[in-house]
């Protein structure tokens, strides 16, 4: 029994279980270089890139948060996308021509198609353009519908479906690549790299497909070009994926930075915006020897509209002063709300006569909308200030404007004050041979 057991502990003399020779042992170890070449499958592939896409759209809206139009339909374009490919795939699986292989088929080119029509409106509002290209749309109607029509010849409906998608993602490249209406980061370029290389890929199989059926007889079909695709549809999943949470961060960042400058309740500057801008102005009006002026005006009896019509009804009236003022300003005017019911306006190139045309245009407007579209009358005062030097500072013009501005309130409200503390309404005076009198009168007083 010890010996049987011993001998089991030990290797035969002929060699070992394994066939190994005692001959061999202590010799270099020579790999067995008769195995088969490592095989790429294009199906895994595919399936690979398909739950790429759907974890993509199960990830962004929990990626994204909160999110605007743009970033919805980034959102929706990719769900369209993933779903097309995951019935794509399916449709293998059925019997051939069958009914059920023409509808999943078709509604893959349907998911695939309006997918990326989707894609390229959230591309626009990304670069900050509210007009969108109607083609990919256009595109995604005519193809799932021809490729329905023409489903029974193989060679028409690839040629069809791979031409239409490589001239539908050619259109979002270009659109891509036109300059855009804000300032946006280096994510353009990851999406037209993405988009660029699989149209080479699409159109590639589209014609392999067309016109030599017979090298590319299935989707699924191990031709080179068709290998290719899949490689660089896994690559470019990944690369789409982060171009679009680029874009959503680089507009994340332009919102925080309008928040950090634009009042939230009338969408006008606020107040430190305005006075960073406006001095940017005034230094530029004093070196080009331009005239400046501020108009500063404070609303009539606001507390009142607060106290009698609720706060609803004061924020309605401060949104629509704001955009009356956004409206009648020129380019390079700048409009601020300054605090509570007070608004200051800068008017470049603009003397005393011009910023007294805009008060009076101000006016008329206000008595003439406000009943209509508020259901209640607003009146304003308001002080006017202009450049009296080139060493003007912004500070020293707010501070007439202002005094100019309380004056007017003194004087019974609803009037300007002009710079130099005559109501602007006072077209007697202001029109008299004695107006430098009477405002040398006032001055001394003062």
């Amino acid at each position: 029994m010890r010996g049987s057991g011993l001998r089991h502990c030990l290797p035969s003399v002929r060699g070992f279980e394994d066939g190994t020779s005692l001959d061999n042992l202590g010799k270099p170890f020579v790999a067995d270089d008769t195995r088969p070449p490592m095989h790429i499958d294009i199906a895994s592939l595919l399936v690979a890139m398909t739950l790429s896409m759907i974890t993509m759209a199960v990830a962004l809206p929990a990626v994204m948060g909160q999110v605007n139009e743009a970033a919805r339909r980034a959102q929706a374009g990719v769900m369209l996308q993933a779903a097309g490919w995951a019935l794509l795939l399916a449709s293998a699986t059925v019997d051939a021509g069958s009914s059920l292989d023409v509808a999943c088929s078709t509604l893959a080119m349907v998911g695939i198609s309006s997918g990326l029509a989707l894609l390229a409106t959230s591309f626009d509002l990304w670069c900050g353009r509210k007009a969108h290209d109607q083609a990919p749309f256009v595109i995604a109607i005519l193809m799932p519908l021809g490729y329905a029509l023409g489903f029974s010849s193989y060679a028409f409906r690839v040629g069809w479906a791979n031409g239409l998608l490589t001239l539908q993602m050619g259109l979002v490249a270009v659109a891509l690549a036109r300059k855009p209406a804000v300032p946006v980061g280096r994510w353009r370029a990851l999406l037209v790299f993405s988009l660029l290389a699989q149209m080479l890929a699409t159109a590639g199989r589209g014609v392999l497909g067309a016109f030599f059926t017979e090298s590319y007889p299935t989707f699924l079909a191990p031709h080179p070009m068709n290998l290719a695709f899949a490689l660089l549809a896994n690559a470019t999943t990944v690369l789409s994926l982060v171009g679009i949470l680029l874009a959503h961060r680089d507009e994340a960042a332009r919102e925080l930075e309008r928040l950090a400058t634009v009042d939230g309740l009338t969408s006008v500057l606020n107040r430190r915006a305005w006075k960073t801008l406006a001095r940017t102005e005034l230094a530029v009006s004093a070196r080009y020897g331009h005239p400046v002026a501020v108009l500063m005006i404070d609303l009539d009896r606001f507390k009142h509209i607060n106290d009698t019509r609720g706060h609803d009804a004061g924020d309605r009236a401060l949104c629509f002063v704001a955009a009356a003022l956004q409206a009648a300003v020129r380019p390079g005017d700048l409009v601020g709300r300054y605090g509570g019911e007070e608004f200051c306006i800068l008017m470049s190139h603009a003397g005393l006569d011009a910023t007294v045309a805009f008060d009076a245009r101000m006016r008329a407007h206000l008595a003439e909308a406000a009943a209509r579209d508020l259901g209640f009358t607003l009146s304003y005062s308001a002080g006017i200030a202009t450049r009296i030097s080139q060493s003007d500072t912004l500070e020293a013009m707010l501070q007439r404007a202002d005094a100019n501005l309380y004056a007017a309130k003194h004087q019974g409200r609803a009037r300007t004050l002009d710079s130099n503390g005559v109501s602007v309404h006072d077209t007697f005076t202001r029109n008299s041979g004695n107006y430098a009198a009477i405002v040398a009168a006032l001055r001394a007083a003062s």
